[in-house]
């Protein structure tokens, strides 16, 4: 092997890494408030079908109104 397989290795796995964390990108940007929980079950479910799906759906819900 030499060294661009390496460089084009790196790549990938950088590139599978992000969308991997999709979820928890878009519950840090749109500051949601359950950010830390979101952040650990993309990162311990997310190998799941399932799991991933539910970082998803939780990061992209809209925050609740405050209550008065």
């Amino acid at each position: 092997m030499n060294v661009w397989t390496y460089v084009l290795g790196t790549i990938f796995a950088l590139c599978a890494l992000f969308v991997y964390l999709i979820p928890t990108v878009i519950a840090f940007r749109n500051k949601h408030p359950k950010r830390g929980a979101i952040l650990l079950v993309n990162v311990l479910l997310g190998v799941t079908v399932l799991g991933y799906v539910a970082a998803m759906l939780w990061a992209t819900a809209p925050k609740p109104l405050p209550e008065k």
